[in-house]
């Protein structure tokens, strides 16, 4: 004798409740275990600078370079091209500042300006003697 004949039957379903519980205490069981560490590429100690301000302003020629490739050196066109005759111009401006010591070379380029013709004055600084070579650059800030 079957009494449940006209029932419908009840569809089986997984209680998903319990297995989030269990989850939920894995991953703060996981997020107390775990360890976090740090790893930098390199470990670097930067140096700190106690000088205090030069007094005097050093020595400067300015050598601006325009995007057509001419040069002025502090504000007077020169006709050189090559390196070699830019270094001697660089040469006598350095004896006609009057500056002591060994003078610092700032070039002014143009966003425009072919790449070689600042590296000419670069080699023109090295020919010339001087070692110190500065460029200038222009912010974005409004």
């Amino acid at each position: 004798m079957n009494f449940r004949k006209g029932r419908a039957r009840e569809e089986l379903e997984i209680n998903l409740i319990p297995f989030i519980d269990v989850l939920l205490v894995i991953v703060i069981f996981l997020m107390v275990t775990t360890t976090y560490s740090k790893f930098t590429a390199l470990q670097i100690a930067l140096p700190s600078a106690d000088a205090e301000k030069a007094m005097q302003q050093p020595f400067e020629i300015n050598v601006a370079v325009d995007a057509q490739g001419r040069y002025a050196i502090n504000n007077t066109r020169v006709a050189s091209r090559d390196a070699a005759a830019l270094a001697g111009d660089l040469q006598n401006a350095a004896k006609n500042g009057g500056g002591k010591g060994d003078p610092v070379i700032i070039i002014n380029a143009d966003a425009l300006a072919a790449h070689q013709t600042v590296i000419n004055v670069l080699e023109a600084a090295r020919i010339a003697g001087f070692a110190k070579v500065t460029f200038t650059a222009q912010s974005n800030a409004r």
